[in-house]
C-alpha cells in the first residue's frame, strides 16, 4: 500500500541552484501528499564559527504555495520592472550632467523627483496582520 496515497515520489520534482559569489540560491518545486506543487527557495551562504573553527552554512528559506503563484510571479515582475527603470534613470546622460551642472541641462528643475514613488499601499502593519490570519491555514499545509 502507498503510504500517500499515490504512486508520485514527494522528492524534488525540479530544482535549479544559482550560485552568487558567496550566497547560493536553490529554486525547488516539490509536492504534497495531494499532489499540490509549491515553491521552496532558500539563500544558503557559508559562514565561518571563529570559537570552532569550521564552516557552516546558514540557510533561509521560503515556500510558495500554488495558490500564490500568480500573486508572486505578478510582484516579481512589477519589482524587476521597476529595477530596469530605475538603473534607466540612473544611467542616462541627462541625469549625470544634471546632476555635475546644478540642474542646468534646459529642463525645468520640477523634473527630478528622487524617483517613482512606491506603488504598494501595504504597511508592515497589514502583513503582520495578514501573517496572524494565515498562521491556521499554516499549520493546515503543515499537515500535508
Amino acid at each position: 500500500m502507498d503510504e500517500f496515497g499515490t504512486n508520485v515520489p514527494r522528492d524534488d520534482i525540479f530544482s535549479k541552484a544559482v550560485r552568487a559569489g558567496k550566497r547560493t540560491y536553490f529554486f525547488d518545486v516539490k509536492s504534497t501528499r495531494s499532489n499540490e506543487l509549491y515553491l521552496t527557495i532558500t539563500e544558503s551562504k557559508r559562514r565561518f564559527n571563529q570559537q570552532t573553527g569550521k564552516f557552516f552554512y546558514e540557510k533561509h528559506k521560503l515556500f510558495l504555495y500554488q495558490e500564490d503563484f500568480d500573486k508572486f510571479r505578478e510582484a516579481l515582475g512589477e519589482s524587476f520592472k521597476a529595477i530596469d527603470e530605475l538603473q534607466g534613470e540612473i544611467t542616462r546622460p541627462e541625469k549625470r550632467e544634471e546632476s555635475s551642472t546644478g540642474g542646468e541641462s534646459g529642463e525645468s528643475s520640477g523634473t527630478t523627483s528622487g524617483g517613482p514613488k512606491p506603488e504598494s499601499d501595504i504597511s508592515f502593519e497589514d502583513l503582520d496582520d495578514q501573517d496572524k490570519e494565515s498562521g491556521e491555514e499554516e499549520e493546515e499545509d503543515k499537515d500535508k
